[in-house]
């Protein structure tokens, strides 16, 4: 069986500054119609800095769409002027945490929800970081707090639910398989 919707029609509902909202009516594999509101979204890249000693760098702020403050691994959207999503990493590291790391690696990337957008989030780990003396300036509507924890004092954060967004459960639980603790 194909599983493939054919769009039949499209339109733009609202466009903003990180997402547009469409909605799509499309013909199902069995001859039917249907309709899908749609997120389309540029991609974002999340970065996984790990210090000298072990530890992991977070981010703590407040996320509106869930009133909720939380700790995150620095993450942000890939802009038009990224030449590719480690562009972006490396822009949001510095941006978010004031560091800069000597390497960069790609270990995924995924549709962070694709039942209704199209983000697609790549993870890279980091090391070798450097504090900066000048780092690149946040954005002036974001507060954040830097935090730098080991391993058990993630994991604290996670079982509190105050790391629970997919990005940082994910770095979360690489930090845990390559520390080899998974039970």
């Amino acid at each position: 069986m194909e599983f493939e919707e054919k769009t039949v029609s499209s339109e733009l509902i609202y466009k903003g500054n990180i997402t547009e909202f469409w909605v799509e009516e499309v013909l199902l594999p069995n001859g039917k119609q249907a309709s899908r509101e749609l997120v389309k979204h540029a991609g974002a890249a999340a970065i996984m800095p790990f210090t000298s000693d072990g530890k992991m760098v977070f981010v703590k702020q407040f996320r509106k769409a869930i009133e909720k403050t939380i700790l995150e691994i620095p993450a942000g959207k890939i802009d038009d002027t990224d030449k590719d999503p480690l562009e972006t990493g490396k822009r949001e590291l510095e941006e978010e945490t004031g560091y800069q790391a000597a390497t960069f690696e790609l270990e995924t990337s995924f549709y962070s929800s694709p039942g209704f957008t199209n983000e697609l989030m790549h993870i890279y780990r980091a090391e070798g970081l450097t504090k900066i003396d000048q780092p690149l300036l946040q954005d002036e509507d974001e507060f954040l707090e830097i935090l730098t924890l080991t391993f058990e004092e993630a994991w604290e954060a996670y079982e509190q639910q105050i790391i629970i967004d997919a990005k940082t459960v994910f770095a979360l639980f690489y930090w845990k398989m390559k520390l080899g603790k998974m039970d």
